[in-house]
């Protein structure tokens, strides 16, 4: 697997195909919407979803662990789909969320989706995480040096004769929205106006999660 580099407010960061930074002289993981349990929320107003976001979710999450060995995980918000669905995780996902903060400090961001977290799922919770030059938040306010999530962003590009829809980083290096890292997580083009009002009239680049690296695209150059 190819790594890129997407570097925000000077400071290099490792841009993970799956959609996480890393962050490896603090050795700090960072994922954003997580959205675990989207499934069971859907079914409670009857809409029928194949019920393993979650597992697929916790799956991907434990294989970047595993690739970056992080000091330290960052989730940014909105790691629950809603207010309560951290009671219908079952025995087996909570056995591998501690299994995954065992031996790492663990801090769970607050979102709009899950703005009151337990206490009880491990880890610390916090509205917002400043190291050094960066700070870390949910929701995007275009602040310097500012990594957020809450957009879910996504770009389409032309390939070959053909569009491809991917989700991405959205920077200018001097702030970044991460992509949404849950299965079910949809995505927010680009393009749209939520972006504009992120980064002004700055030029931002995509970096779009492809099959084997991140493309970097300006911005502009995407549908």
């Amino acid at each position: 697997m190819r790594v890129s580099k997407v570097t925000i407010a000077d400071v290099t960061f490792a841009a993970d195909l799956s959609g996480a930074l890393f962050w490896d002289e603090q050795r700090l993981l960072v994922v954003s919407d997580l959205h675990l349990e989207k499934g069971s929320s859907f079914a409670t107003r009857g809409v029928l979803l194949p019920p393993y976001d979650t597992v697929a979710t916790l799956s991907r999450l434990a294989a970047v662990i595993a690739r970056h060995d992080p000091r330290t995980v960052i989730a940014l918000g909105d790691s629950f789909h809603d207010r309560s669905a951290h009671e219908r995780l079952s025995n087996e996902d909570r056995e591998v969320m501690i299994s995954l903060q065992t031996g790492r400090d663990w801090i769970w961001i607050s979102g709009n989706h899950d703005p009151l977290l337990p206490r009880d799922l491990g880890g610390s919770v916090a509205d917002e995480v400043a190291i050094g030059p960066i700070i870390f938040r949910h929701e995007p306010t275009g602040a310097h040096g500012e990594i957020a999530g809450h957009l879910h962003p996504k770009a389409r590009v032309a390939a070959r004769g053909r569009s491809m829809e991917r989700r991405c980083f959205a920077s200018d290096g001097m702030r970044a929205v991460m992509p949404a890292f849950g299965a079910y997580a949809g995505g927010l083009s680009i393009r749209d106006a939520a972006f504009a009002k992120v980064f002004g009239a700055r030029h931002f680049t995509a970096h779009l999660l492809g099959d084997r690296r991140v493309h970097a695209i300006a911005a502009s150059r995407c549908y």
